[in-house]
């Protein structure tokens, strides 16, 4: 059948109105949600409540969460993780004992077979998939100092899967036999405009106290489809290898340690403790500082590299650090703070390779997360990394970066769309949520509170140069802190908690983040958001575009209802059906 453009035109507009109208209601009842459309805002802060403790202990390894509930080399801290396309997901889990002493033996990662049964049907196992395993250690060169062997850890990726599918799983070793419980897990959506994740976890600085307890307990109310862990997960490092007590400074309470030691069966603890979660739900990590973990021959990272499975091949990153993905019409991109991020090097080139490809007309939204925030303003970790800001802002800007995640710092904070500490309507929204729950404790201090203001060696990085500068224009000109809370940044509060991205269309997305502190209800978060993109007027470096264009929805249509919205959607159903 042949419609006219007049038709087409009534169809683009009733679409806009039913995404705007969606927008204005999704979670909210009638509570008028603000969008980024209305920014930049007037900048907020809620401060520490200061009846409230700043933070708690460490879970003691013999806590019911923590400790080891299996035998043998039955499959424990199961946990799984997205490959590049949503046709593949990683199976990880762990067999045998870990052990820690002066004098180490490794198992044998041949000793047990990696295998993976799954399919469509609960107890019904159509296919079988086989994988890799290995150990590491942890060795200090110092005496006096434990060292630690793990488990034996296993990757399986599974392929051939159907996108938005729920498939069951065991895993293990049939010929002993040693295989898991049954688990569960759906398929990322396909990768369309059209198809979304129903909810993202968005988690920073973890750790294994109450708080992070708490933090886990909401997001699994939460229901979400994914995790983005942007950095700093056990908290291992807080530890001498003897175990004991955790610290929450580790150089105040250890200043005679002769090394950044850990006690790694943290590690283990801390995978126990997530596998409720992520058996079922795929997490994707980005390591952070409290990963380096540094131990005999200079080496770093052992832990964070051989226990979670990325992506790196399939997104041609090759490297654990760095890596991309896809999940419905989102391409996310996680970054590495840690290792050479200058425009000279491999991960640079990577990152313009990787942007270079993307298809804004298949992957509409572009997020980005790595652990230490470039836009920051307390005084903790206060222009830590201006130096990997300065070398990939200007790349992430080009290629319209809509969301950037990032931790480090233990509280909540929202920019302003921002590039280059100038307030910009293309600039991605930046936003932190290193508030986990972990032993060092909520960050509470403002770098424009009076005599707050750190001096710039207060915060020098764990890797990489220290580019820090005194604002070139704005009110803070001339100045390395504004004596107020800066213009680009839209709402900070010292709490823990976590966040929760809803990708509604290609347009809009609703960020909401939830405090731990005080009663939990879902249904009303401590900061919420809705994120539109404006491809219209901030145009990213794309292929040729495809497809009807985009129209803009007027402010006036977002009080719709949604009601209002559906039926006139049925109602021009009705007509096209008709006309058909």
């Amino acid at each position: 059948m042949k419609y006219d453009n007049q038709w087409r035109h009534y169809l683009m507009m009733l679409l806009v109105i039913s995404s705007a109208a969606a927008a204005s209601e999704v979670g909210s009842g009638n509570v008028h949600i603000p969008t980024t459309l209305e920014g930049p805002f007037e900048p907020v802060t809620r401060r520490f409540d200061p009846a409230l403790r700043r933070g708690s202990d460490d879970l003691p390894m013999d806590h019911p969460r923590l400790k080891k509930k299996v035998t043998g080399m039955t499959p424990e801290q199961v946990a799984l993780a997205l490959s590049a396309a949503p046709t593949s997901v990683w199976v990880s889990w762990i067999t045998g004992d870990a052990q820690i002493g002066s004098d180490v033996k490794p198992l044998d990662p041949s000793s047990v077979a990696s295998e993976v049964w799954y399919g469509k049907a609960s107890g019904n196992y159509t296919s079988t998939q086989k994988g890799v395993a290995a150990v590491y250690d942890q060795l200090y060169p110092f005496e006096g100092l434990q060292n630690y062997t793990s488990g034996i850890i296993h990757h399986v990726k599974l392929e051939g899967l159907i996108p938005g599918a729920k498939y069951y799983f065991k895993c293990g070793d049939s010929s002993i036999p040693a295989m898991s419980e049954e688990h569960s897990f759906e398929t990322m959506p396909p990768v369309s405009p059209n198809m979304y994740p129903s909810r993202i976890a968005v988690i920073g600085d973890l750790g294994l106290t109450s708080n992070s307890s708490t933090t886990i307990d909401h997001v699994m109310r939460n229901d979400p489809s994914l995790v983005l862990m942007v950095g700093d997960l056990s908290y291992a490092n807080q530890y001498l290898t003897t175990g004991g007590k955790g610290a929450s400074c580790f150089s105040c309470e250890f200043p005679d340690a002769p090394i950044r030691e850990t006690y790694q069966p943290r590690w283990d603890g801390w995978g126990r403790f997530m596998e409720p979660l992520i058996s079922r739900v795929p997490m994707m990590v980005v390591e952070g500082n409290h990963e380096i973990e540094p131990q005999v021959a200079e080496i770093t990272f052992k832990s964070y590299s051989t226990r979670f499975a990325v992506p790196s091949e399939e997104s041609g990153s090759n490297s654990s650090f760095y890596y991309s993905f896809n999940a419905g019409g989102i391409h996310v991109v996680m970054l590495g703070a840690y290792i050479d991020y200058n425009q000279t090097g491999i991960q640079y080139t990577w990152l313009k390779e990787d942007l270079s490809r993307v298809d804004h007309n298949i992957t509409p939204w572009l997020v980005a997360a790595w652990h230490p925030p470039w836009y920051n303003s307390y005084s903790s970790h206060y222009q830590e990394f201006e130096c990997m800001r300065q070398e990939m802002e200007a790349l992430l800007y080009e290629y319209k970066v809509d969301i950037v995640f990032s931790g480090h710092v233990h509280a909540y904070e929202r920019m302003n769309r921002v590039y280059n500490y100038t307030l910009d309507p293309c600039g991605p929204v930046y936003i932190t949520v290193g508030d986990g729950g972990n032993i060092e404790q909520v960050d509470v201090d403002h770098a424009d509170d009076p005599g707050k203001c750190p001096s710039p060696g207060d915060n020098m990085p764990e890797f990489g140069g220290v580019c820090h500068l005194n604002f070139s224009s704005g009110p803070a000109k001339g100045k390395f802190c504004w004596s107020r809370q800066p213009e680009w940044s839209a709402y900070r509060e010292s709490s823990f908690g976590h966040g929760v991205l809803e990708v509604i269309n290609s347009t809009y997305a609703l960020w909401s983040w939830h405090r731990n502190q005080g009663a939990y209800k879902e249904d009303e978060p401590g900061d919420q958001i809705f994120i539109v993109r404006q491809p219209e007027s901030c145009m990213p470096v794309l292929k040729e575009e495809s497809g009807p264009p985009q129209v803009q929805a007027g402010n006036e249509v977002a009080t719709l209802s949604i009601k209002s919205a559906w039926l006139l959607l049925s109602i021009f159903s009705l007509v096209i059906f008709r006309i058909w």
